[in-house]
């Protein structure tokens, strides 16, 4: 692995680009999907599912049948470990409800909130080399805790059609009303407009490739909200001499074998330790079974030297990662500077595969770099603010004149006299 050593502020935009794949014309084709499904249907949705997975499909949602025939073969110690994980994620998501709140802000004139549910939601879950069934509980357990009436989850079905056991036991126990069959581009366009079989949403949560997020990018120009921008996975890691590379490295390879396009980062101040990170990497990957994913992704990774502490926490706020690891003498410096990352994780037994299954934080992050303006998924992505206001004839007094004002300021007439009136009704009535 090439160490980049103290590396000048000019080139952290080319260390700070993630890896693209060769997608062609990516807009063209996710213009033409949503198109042909907006018109077609679920013919239009199994169509796609035949040309881009090769999955011929009979019907596009999981029935009751398989439904109790794919959770009935989960195996005990999973099913254990998925509800504790769904517990300490409901903890975590409890914590965030809001109750609202009510101020008066000058005499007569009172100002509440309160949250209330998005409807229907819809949960995109990645399949492919690894269906992220795990994902199904980051996502379903905020939207029941606030109280979303409709949970559609879709996925891509494997070969033969059927969703993974470990999916449909994670969304039986989430409260998942529906499970699509389907994946890509096409799923994210059922949801949007609706089809025969799958019901429109309001907003779309869930990660995926570069497809996706540009489906659920085209989703939003159709009046269907989305989460974030979530794309292939990526960790950077600030370590010095007192981590273990072993853990490090373990660390990396677990970002590295979600795929070919994610990327790992390993800043130190210690080029012997780096050295040794190396040396692990190459050590555990003999025995990982997605080696050859993980060995295609580390060739967008960056070993990068800095002695310099300020140096290291602004490439950091640059690079703005999905995933931040601390392990160093100077983490409370880091911690109190830090501007931009999705998660972060503190010391070196704190691995971020337990952010991703059983922590309780939620793993839905930002991804690309718009970690510098989106944050952790949380239970407010489920809900929307309404305000309120109750203004009295005191606060109208208070207020009138301003309005006049500030409307005419602007040029707009029947703004103003919308207090205009009240006003002259309130002299009257004290007449």
């Amino acid at each position: 692995m090439k160490i980049y050593k103290n590396i000048p502020r000019s080139e952290w935009p080319k260390l700070c680009k993630r890896p693209q794949l060769q997608t062609g014309d990516l807009d063209t084709l996710v213009s033409e999907v949503f198109d042909k499904v907006r018109v077609s249907g679920d013919e239009a949705v199994k169509a796609f599912t035949r040309q881009f997975d090769k999955v011929v499909l009979s019907g596009l949602t999981v029935s009751k049948k398989e439904w109790e025939q794919g959770t009935a073969v989960v195996p005990e110690a999973l099913r254990r470990a998925i509800l504790k994980a769904k517990k300490n994620i409901e903890t975590f998501h409890k914590a965030q409800l809001s109750q609202g709140f009510s101020v008066e802000t000058e005499p007569g004139v009172q100002c509440w909130q309160k949250s209330v549910p998005v409807r229907k939601v819809g949960i995109y879950i990645p399949g492919g080399t690894a269906p992220l069934f795990s994902t199904v509980l980051m996502l379903a357990v905020p939207a029941q805790i606030a109280g979303c009436e409709k949970i559609v989850l879709a996925t891509p079905p494997n070969g033969e059609g059927k969703i993974p056991p470990a999916i449909l036991i994670a969304a039986q126990i989430t409260g998942v009303d529906v499970v699509v069959k389907a994946g890509g581009v096409q799923a994210i366009a059922a949801l949007t407009y609706g089809t025969e079989s799958i019901p429109k949403v309001d907003k779309i949560f869930g990660p995926g490739n570069q497809y996706v997020t540009a489906a659920k990018q085209k989703a939003q120009t159709e009046g269907v909200a989305i989460d974030m921008p979530a794309g292939p996975s990526e960790l950077l890691v600030i370590a010095d001499e007192t981590a273990h590379p072993a853990f490090v490295a373990s660390d990396l390879l677990s970002q590295a074998e979600h795929g070919t396009d994610s990327q790992v980062v390993c800043i130190s101040g210690s080029l012997e330790f780096l050295e040794s990170v190396n040396d692990e990497l190459e050590k555990q990957l003999q025995n990982l079974p997605r080696k050859e994913i993980a060995r295609a992704s580390l060739k967008n990774a960056r070993f990068l030297f800095s002695s310099d502490k300020a140096e290291t926490i602004g490439f950091v706020n640059t690079y703005a990662p999905e995933h931040l690891i601390i392990v160093s003498r100077e983490e409370a410096y880091y911690l109190e500077n830090l501007r931009n990352a999705g998660s972060v994780f503190l010391g070196g037994y704190t691995p971020e595969s337990a952010g991703d299954y059983v922590s309780g934080t939620n793993h839905t992050l930002p991804t690309g770099g718009f970690a510098r303006s989106y944050g952790s998924l949380g239970l407010d992505d489920f809900t929307k603010k309404i305000s309120f206001q109750r203004i009295s004839p005191e606060g109208m007094r208070n207020l009138g004149n301003s309005i006049e004002v500030m409307a005419k300021a602007e040029g707009l007439d029947a703004h103003a006299r919308a207090a205009t009136l009240r006003l002259a009704a309130l002299k009257n009535e004290k007449l």
